[in-house]
């Protein structure tokens, strides 16, 4: 299973294959057409509450990812669905989030591929 990560802000690529952004908030400053997107799966993103609480703070990056797979846990559908796509395709996952070492789309393509 081949998965990406890219901010929904970079240049969209023809080697992006399926994008779906994997946020449950859209992105700031950033039109439909822009982000070229096949797929938002709000679905698959933490909970508001989850997302509010971590805040994109480094110290609190270990626990939100503990709390993250928990709740990935109980998102079954969504999580088979990414998984039969990425099945000989790239699948690049998309998000809005300036830190890209600590956002959800890491813990999300770690849980993916660690299944």
């Amino acid at each position: 299973m081949s998965y990406r990560l890219k901010r929904v802000y970079d240049d969209v690529s023809p080697d992006d294959g399926y994008r779906v952004l994997v946020d449950g908030v859209w992105p700031r400053g950033v039109s439909k057409q822009a982000a070229a997107l096949d797929a938002w799966m709000k679905d698959i993103a933490p909970s508001g509450e989850l997302r509010k609480w971590f805040g994109h703070r480094a110290e609190r990056w270990p626990e939100f990812k503990r709390r993250y797979f928990h709740e990935l846990r109980y998102k079954e559908e969504p999580v088979r669905a990414l998984r039969r796509r990425a099945r000989g395709n790239r699948v690049t996952l998309v998000y809005g989030a300036r830190d890209t070492e600590h956002n959800n789309a890491v813990v999300l393509a770690e849980y993916l591929r660690g299944q």
